[in-house]
This record gives structure tokens, C-alpha cells and sequence, in this order.
């Protein structure tokens, strides 16, 4: 391996970095200068990121661009020997994807945050902060930093939903930024204490004195160390994925947060839960993971069917995304659950392909909301008219949720479906139950808000006057938007280069779990 590929993901975490510190002595005055950095940083990230996954080989598998430095060397110890932290970096065939998907949600973002106008040089500085937490978690082969990571993308959250979010406030039902910003961050501190002492436990019970992830998977855990830590470390990270009954922070931060950071909440953020339970739960205690894959699998049912139902009920646009994504992260934890291989395969793909999809719904919203400071359903409608644009990608992200063929939607759902047939048919006529729900509260969602009769006295009263001329989405917006739907169309029509890479991962973790049972 050459040496810019060794160095590639170490590059891929700086930038984010570089970009948070060189934003720092901009002057806040200088928005332009500000939004331009921001805007080549993350367009040099999402090509970098391209580029990790493209020149992944599937055909040698394994943890590819690797590297590590020794960042603290500990006192030597009678019972570990020589311990060390290590900086160790690399990515397999189920964090490949991962990485690209952060990289093109965070460039998207930055194009749909052109609206911002308070603190427009702090909102960058925390958001990629966030966005290096992200990469370092996908890239990291050591439970210390994967750790550490996940925290630096976790904790910036609490102050970009709570600074610049924004209240919903019907006459019924009001939910204040702040709210929904203090829900999102006890949970989530909630869940990492969990992980915090799973991984404390892992490393302590391995006798290594390390804690990089390819050694600890190595290790035969005793049977009923794994019987307890697993359902510590599902638990931690499914938080995060949206888990029943630990869902509810979701959809309340959801709608709090400002576009760009609902993009990379529902896109990226939830996919860290669910990486986590594959990267340490099915990868370093196999035993544990098939002795509780079924408890998973209820839960992620419930998941499905729960969160498609609420969606149905909803009357804020956001809500209803939100409430889609727990439904649809259900079908993660239920492919995660089958421990075969098509039904993981199919997980790892419906991770991508709804952090590219939920991006798109929320810049669909974003640019609504902008427009006419109202997400409610019942005030909407028929707005296709003035939004023509706008109403052809949230179709086209509509169309991806409830599976249709040709869109990345379908060929993931379809792979977890044929995954819990061989092994779970409930489950699996279920999750296809799940599906139809999704289809009745997409296709009337979209008839209502966009195709039903319009109201022009009450859509001149919702115009903002910026906008009154051309209240359509403005060229960055569209730009954003075209690249999460050609992402989409690509996924969906050539399936076949991403389930190569994909199935090598899933391959290995697989294998080295029958090695271990």
C-alpha cells in the first residue's frame, strides 16, 4: 500500500479538524470567507471519502489502509504486561461504505446551511467537529478512540440543536429546541456510560493490555461474560439507533435541529449505534450476540411496525420523518438479528441508503420550512405548484422510503427481507407489514402536502417576502438535494459494486464468528 493510502484516513478525520480550527480566527463579519472554507473542506472530505471506498478491494478483504500510532504507553503490569493506546485506523468492507456515506451527507449539509445567519462561524466549527468524531468511529480499530470519537460526535449536538434549532409550537402540542437538545444528550450519555463500561469490562477480561479491536476478536470470551456484556453493548449503542423503547429523544431532536445537522443526525448519527453493535457486539462476542439475537429482533420489530404507525399519526413534516426513522432502522436491527449472511448484508445497505434518503427528506423540509415558517400538514397543501422542485425530491426520497424498485430503498429492504425468511419468517411477514404502512403514510403525505388544491390566499400569508418572487429552492439547495438523489439512483440501479464490498465485511465478521461458537 502506497503511502497517501496509509495516511488516508488519518487525513479523512484532520480535515473536519483543520477546518474547525482554521474557522476559529476567521472574524465572524467575513460569512463568505466562511462559507467558502467550509464548503472546499468538505467537498475535498466527500472526494477523499469517494475515494476510500472506491479503492477498497473487496478482492483482498480484510482491514484495508491501515496505520496506527502509539498515543500513551502505560506502566508495565504483572497481570497485562506491557500496555498501550494506540491510534489504530482501518476500514473493512461494512465501514467503507460508512465512511463514504459520512462524506457525502456532511458536503451536502454545508450546501443546505447557506441560510444560517446567527453565529455562522461557531455553527461550523461545532459542526465539524461532530463530522471528525464520525470518521474517527467508522475508521477506528481500537475501542479507546472508537470511544472517544463517538463522544466528540455526540456532545457537539447538545449546542447546535439548542443555538440554532428551532420550536415546534402548534396550539395543541409545543416542543422548545431546548427540550428537544437536553432529551437528545441524556440519552445518549445514558447509552455511552453503557458502552463505556462494556469496553472496560472487554478490555480487563482479555488479559491483553490493549484495546485494539483485530486482537480482542481473537479472544474467547468465556461464554457468560458474553451472555451479560452484549445486551450492555446493544443497549448503549442501539440508543443511538433509535432502539424501542429508547427511541423517543429521536424524533424530538429530529425536529429541533437545523437542516444540516437533522441531515447528519438521521443520516450518519443513527448508523453509529448500529455500527457499534456490529463492530463490537457481533465482532468481538458472538456467543452473546446469538444467544440474544431473537431479543434483538422482537425489538427491531417493534421498531418497524411502532415507528411506521406513529408516522401515520403525525402532523409536523419533521415528526414524520423522524418517526420514519426509527421504523426504518428497525429493518437494521432486524437484518443484524438474522447473523446470516444476506440479512446483514442487507442491514450494512439499508444503513447507507437511509442516511442518503433521510438527508434528502430534510433538506426537502429545510427548504419548506425556510420558505413559509410552518411544517404543519394540515396548513400545507398543494404547494407543488410553487415548488416544483422541491416536490420532485421529496418524491423521489418518498418513493426510496417505501421501497420502490429501481431506488436504493428496495434493494436493501429486499435483502433483509429474504435474510429473516431464512430465519425468522414472523419477523419477516412483519417487517413486509411494516412496508405497507410506510407506503400509506408516504403516498398520502405526498397527495396532501404537494398534489392536493392549493389555497392561494393562505399560501401568500405563509410566503416569506424574501421569497415571495421565488419561493423554489435556491441553486445550493438544489445541488445538495441532485447529489443525495443521483446517490440514490445509483445505489439503487447498481446495486452490485456495493454488496461486493459490503459482503467482504459481513463475510469475515460471519466466519469469525463460527470460529468462535
Amino acid at each position: 500500500m502506497n503511502t497517501f493510502n496509509s495516511w488516508l484516513l488519518f487525513i479523512i478525520i484532520l480535515i473536519p479538524l483543520i477546518g474547525a480550527a482554521s474557522l476559529i480566527f476567521i472574524p465572524k463579519e467575513q460569512k463568505n470567507w466562511i462559507q467558502w472554507i467550509a464548503t472546499t473542506l468538505g467537498f475535498i472530505t466527500m472526494v477523499l471519502s469517494i475515494y476510500a471506498f472506491a479503492a477498497y478491494s473487496h478482492d483482498a478483504g480484510g482491514f484495508q489502509f491501515a496505520n496506527s500510532w502509539v498515543w500513551l504507553e502505560l506502566p508495565s503490569n504483572p497481570l497485562f504486561g506491557q500496555q498501550a493506546i494506540e491510534l489504530n485506523l482501518g476500514i473493512d468492507g461494512i465501514s467503507a461504505p460508512m465512511i463514504m456515506l459520512t462524506g457525502i451527507v456532511m458536503f451536502t449539509g454545508i450546501l443546505a446551511s447557506r441560510s444560517i445567519q446567527e453565529s455562522h462561524k461557531e455553527f461550523f466549527v461545532l459542526y465539524f467537529l461532530l463530522i471528525s468524531g464520525v470518521f474517527g468511529v467508522f475508521a477506528s480499530l481500537d475501542l479507546f478512540f472508537l470511544f472517544f470519537f463517538y463522544e466528540l460526535s455526540v456532545l457537539p449536538m447538545y449546542l447546535l440543536i439548542g443555538i440554532w434549532g428551532s420550536s415546534t409550537d402548534f396550539k395543541t402540542f409545543i416542543r422548545t429546541k431546548e427540550y428537544g437538545a437536553m432529551k437528545l444528550m441524556l440519552y445518549l450519555v445514558a447509552g455511552s456510560v453503557l458502552i463505556w463500561i462494556s469496553i472496560l469490562a472487554i478490555f480487563t477480561e482479555s488479559g491483553l493490555g490493549t484495546f485494539s479491536i483485530p486482537a480482542l476478536a481473537k479472544v474467547g470470551f468465556d461464554t457468560t461474560f458474553q451472555l451479560i456484556v452484549f445486551p450492555l453493548v446493544t443497549l448503549g449503542f442501539g440508543i443511538l439507533a433509535g432502539l424501542w423503547p429508547f427511541h423517543t429523544w429521536s424524533p424530538d431532536g429530529h425536529v429541533a435541529a437545523p437542516t444540516a445537522v437533522s441531515m447528519v443526525h438521521a443520516g450518519v448519527l443513527m448508523k453509529l449505534g448500529a455500527y457499534g453493535i456490529i463492530r463490537v457486539g457481533l465482532f468481538l462476542l458472538p456467543e452473546g450476540a446469538e444467544q440474544w439475537a431473537p431479543v434483538l429482533l422482537g425489538l427491531g420489530t417493534v421498531n418497524v411496525i411502532y415507528g411506521a404507525l406513529s408516522a401515520l399519526g403525525q402532523r409536523d413534516l419533521k415528526y414524520v420523518i423522524g418517526y420514519s426513522s426509527v421504523s426504518h432502522m428497525g429493518y437494521v436491527l432486524m437484518g443484524i438479528a438474522t447473523l446470516n449472511v444476506i440479512g446483514l448484508s442487507g442491514a450494512v445497505l439499508q444503513m447507507f441508503s437511509h442516511g442518503i434518503m433521510t438527508a434528502l427528506f430534510f433538506v426537502v423540509v429545510g427548504v419548506i420550512y425556510e420558505r413559509t415558517h410552518t411544517r404543519d400538514i394540515e396548513v400545507l397543501e398543494g404547494i407543488a405548484k410553487h415548488m416544483g422542485w422541491v416536490a420532485v425530491l421529496f418524491l423521489i426520497a418518498g418513493l426510496t422510503s417505501l421501497g420502490l424498485p429501481g431506488l436504493s430503498g428496495f434493494v436493501a429492504e429486499l435483502l433483509v427481507f429474504i435474510g429473516l425468511f431464512q430465519t425468522y419468517p414472523i419477523a419477516g411477514i412483519l417487517g413486509i407489514i411494516g412496508a405497507g404502512i410506510t407506503a400509506i403514510y408516504i403516498l398520502r403525505l405526498v397527495a396532501k402536502v404537494f398534489f392536493g388544491k392549493l389555497n392561494e390566499k393562505v399560501w401568500n400569508s405563509l410566503l416569506d417576502n424574501k421569497f415571495s418572487k421565488q419561493p423554489d429552492s435556491n441553486y445550493w439547495e438544489r445541488a445538495s438535494s441532485v447529489v443525495l438523489a443521483i446517490t440514490i439512483l445509483i445505489v439503487g440501479l447498481f446495486p452490485f459494486p456495493f454488496m461486493e464490498v459490503i459482503n467482504t465485511g459481513v463475510n469475515e465478521i460471519l466466519a469469525s464468528m463460527a470460529g468462535s461458537l
